[in-house]
């Protein structure tokens, strides 16, 4: 293994192998990332329509209440209106 060329030969070989190696290595790391954020965009979106459903619903329930409210105060303003009417006259 004097030989120089022979020793640039192998140098050549090993850093070529090493050179493959962190290429298939990295890109199976970066399959791995992408195949993380993928699930976390599904997850993230199957949430995410949950809780808008439920926000949904929550907002139909004011609606409801604040309905109910203004039926409650229009009887209210009726009642009061019908009582000075009749103490006028």
């Amino acid at each position: 293994m004097n030989d120089p060329g022979a020793v640039m030969v192998i140098s050549g070989l090993a850093l070529c192998a090493a050179t493959v190696s962190i290429r298939v290595i990295a890109g199976a790391v970066l399959r791995l990332q992408e195949n993380k954020l993928k699930y976390l965009n599904a997850q993230t979106s199957v949430g995410s329509e949950s809780r808008l459903e439920r926000i949904e619903q929550a907002i139909d329930a004011i609606a409801v209440e604040v309905e109910r409210i203004s039926e409650g105060q229009r009887f209210t303003t009726k009642l009061l209106s019908e009582r000075t009417s009749r103490s006028v006259s």
